[in-house]
């Protein structure tokens, strides 16, 4: 270990005090999208998939969909990591994978499949190399939203170096070939997990994929629908372990 370097530490270790050390953040004021916006520019200027710019952020128009819900995960009050999900309908189909794979999603959608798309996924490097399990805590939030909209599919763009965790954790399957997406440099697949049948096995393998509908609800309230929480901070995990069981 580098001279100074923080140590590699689990958060889903028994001893870790996860439900006091991880706070999800629904992130909806302009400052507070900023902040992710900045996170996602070092995050990928870092893993060289963007180009440098001036503004030193990276956003899109799916940020402010109005089907996108964007998270910040935060680690002893620091923000380590950000999602953004958006909950893809026959009514609304507003997502970055299905402009990019329109072909192939579009006549699932004319079936009335409802789709979880998580976008924009990104760590800071410091933190995902203090905190090996934070992928993990990340996607939670993916497999929640299928829970909590009843979504037929989660699906995931993915450069080829990352689809072995996707196959692993949720079971999914690479349902498109890889395509140019604007603004990132890799080419990524589509991939696609069938939730309902793959349900029970992942969260046997996985538990931290549980959640309560508690847990659910105040995480996808938007900030007018919350009447007795502080403001999109939930804390409500259930002692669980990331190891698969089998």
């Amino acid at each position: 270990m580098k001279a100074g370097a923080e140590p590699r530490t689990s958060l889903f270790g028994p001893e870790s005090g996860l439900s006091d050390r991880v706070d999800y953040r629904l992130m909806e004021t302009p400052e507070e999208k900023d902040c992710i916006y900045l996170m996602r520019y070092k995050a990928y200027l870092h893993s060289g998939v963007t180009a440098p710019s001036e503004s030193q952020r990276v956003s899109d128009h799916y940020d402010d969909a109005p089907n996108a819900w964007m998270f910040g995960i935060y680690v002893d009050g620091e923000l380590c990591s950000s999602l953004r999900l958006n909950v893809v309908t026959s009514q609304c189909r507003i997502s970055g994978s299905v402009d990019l794979f329109g072909d192939v999603l579009h006549p699932r959608l004319d079936q009335g499949e409802v789709f979880i798309d998580p976008l924009r996924l990104a760590a800071l490097p410091e933190k995902a190399r203090r905190f090996p399990d934070l992928p993990y805590l990340t996607v939670r939030l993916a497999y929640m939203a299928c829970e909590h909209f009843n979504a037929d599919t989660g699906l995931a763009l993915v450069r080829a170096e990352h689809q072995a965790f996707y196959r692993r954790v949720f079971m999914s399957e690479v349902i498109a070939e890889p395509r140019s997406f604007p603004g990132f440099l890799p080419k990524v697949a589509l991939m696609a997990s069938d939730y309902r049948a793959v349900r029970e096995k992942v969260m046997t393998r996985f538990p931290i994929m549980r959640s309560t509908s508690v847990e659910r609800r105040m995480l996808f309230q938007r900030a007018g629908e919350r009447h007795s929480s502080p403001r999109g901070v939930v804390r409500s995990f259930e002692q669980a372990s990331i190891v698969p069981i089998s």
